[in-house]
């Protein structure tokens, strides 16, 4: 039997390159966690939380993890570790329309990854569509669970 990294020798280039956050996925120790994580450096970039700029990003990024991830999962099997698009897209839905401080930034962080842990409804559901969908809602929808929370937070706070 192959191991997992021979397997993933036969998986096209770029589906590997996005599905696993640029490569990021590949980590050992908490993959998940690094691939939230590669999502707070993208959304540290200047100017991208400009909903103009951050909304088509989440959507594309969205349609590319579908994509990449049922690739990935028909050679791997369902929900892959290395698959970290997801919480790249999942971390991004908890920072939209928020402050971008680092306080706001940290909490959706912790929340996030509370959150994407635990799987509240409907979001442990999620998993079981077909075809990457099932990879990338479940983290959407802890995003927007995360993002209810700030939201609120920031209300209060201010």
């Amino acid at each position: 039997m192959k191991n997992q990294t021979d397997q993933t020798d036969r998986i096209p280039f770029i589906a590997k390159f996005f599905a696993t956050g640029f490569y990021s996925g590949y980590s050992p120790i908490a993959p998940g966690t690094v691939g939230s994580a590669v999502g707070l450096l993208i959304y540290a970039l200047p100017g991208i939380e400009n909903l103009y700029y951050f909304l088509p990003l989440i959507i594309v990024a969205f349609i590319i993890g579908i994509i990449s991830s049922s690739i990935i999962e028909e050679k791997l099997g369902d929900d892959p570790q290395i698959i970290v698009i997801d919480e790249i897209v999942g971390m991004w839905c908890a920072l939209i329309l928020l402050p971008k401080t680092a306080l706001v930034v940290i909490s959706a962080f912790i929340i996030f990854r509370i959150l994407d842990i635990i799987k509240p409804f409907p979001a442990r559901h999620s998993e079981r569509l077909k075809n990457g969908w099932g990879i990338m809602v479940d983290d959407v929808i802890s995003g927007v669970y995360t993002n209810i929370i700030l939201q609120i937070a920031v209300y209060f706070m201010m």
